[in-house]
């Protein structure tokens, strides 16, 4: 019976994921394992639930017609485990959480250092990276997103504010005229970031501006990269506030175009609404609310 359920567990998390592999990081197991358990699933069932090729596997017609039943025996047994979790004054199990890569100093990545210490049974899994993950495919509870959120089936929840500033080194800022009007700011060089928007909203007052940068001195693919080429006089860049704050104090950057701003955005959670760990997920982002988690550093 145990193993009839295990094998239901692992069948529903490669249906969702879509890959042995993806279903072993959301389920924690080897690729191996969930394909033992899969197989001897299909075995016993004497049926074949996907069709299996190089790139991809799909649902058959039996395991089309199997799908939702085990989605709704996996739908009671983890609102079983989270009615226990919610009263439980030490709370156990593991969460994966991913957050941009930028940021160490953060009050969100603090509160999180703060939440695993207040429970040591909690294991904290951090994947940082600038690149949005999948969720439901790589198996995470939490994710931190910034800006404006897509559409999505997705939970979430707006935690806090991000500012972007305008900045350029005063070395490169050296090299050319004051940089006084949109026209001016056109006409520098930029520092391009592949996965994240290059373009922005500019807001003077009541006045907003799309404003799409077009001379693009290099292009590379995080934040941390994108301050160091700013920071060596390579061009202008928008970068997190809470990131150059310092160095605009010591000197080494300066503001851009000062007269012009870039409208606040959000810090939101997101979360799927599933899985074992959904009390534990709730109880984080309650740990979040509470303290407050702008992109402020910690000083």
């Amino acid at each position: 019976m145990i193993e009839d359920l295990r094998g239901l567990a692992v069948f529903v998390a490669v249906a969702d994921a879509g890959s042995l592999s993806a279903a072993g990081r959301r389920l924690k197991l080897s690729t191996s394992v969930v394909s033992h358990h899969l197989s001897r699933l299909e075995g016993k069932l004497g049926v074949t639930l996907f069709f299996r090729s190089t790139r991809s596997m799909s649902l058959t017609a039996e395991g089309q017609a199997a799908l939702d039943p085990a989605r709704r025996m996996m739908a009671a047994g983890n609102e079983a485990l989270d009615a226990i979790n919610i009263g439980q004054d030490m709370p156990a199990g593991t969460l994966r959480v991913s957050m941009p890569a930028w940021g160490e100093q953060s009050r969100l990545r603090q509160a999180l250092w703060q939440f695993a210490k207040q429970h040591p049974m909690v294991d904290i899994a951090l994947h940082s990276s600038d690149v949005p993950v999948d969720l439901i495919r790589e198996g995470f509870d939490l994710a931190i997103r910034l800006g404006t959120l897509a559409d999505s089936a997705l939970k979430s929840r707006r935690l806090g504010d991000f500012r972007l500033a305008l900045v350029a080194s005063p070395e490169y800022l050296a090299t050319r005229g004051p940089i006084m009007s949109i026209e001016d700011l056109a006409a520098c060089d930029f520092v391009g970031i592949s996965i994240v928007p290059n373009g922005m909203t500019l807001q003077n007052g009541t006045e907003a501006i799309a404003f799409e940068p077009r001379n693009f001195r290099l292009e590379v693919d995080t934040i941390s990269s994108a301050k160091s080429a700013v920071l060596a006089g390579l061009g202008v860049r928008q970068l997190p506030m809470s990131e150059v704050e310092d160095e605009v104090a010591q000197g080494r950057l300066a503001y851009v175009l000062q007269g012009w701003s870039i409208p606040t955005m959000g810090i939101y959670a997101v979360w799927p609404d599933s899985g074992p760990q959904k009390a534990l997920t709730r109880r984080l982002l309650e740990f979040f609310r509470e303290r407050g988690v702008s992109d402020a550093p910690i000083r």
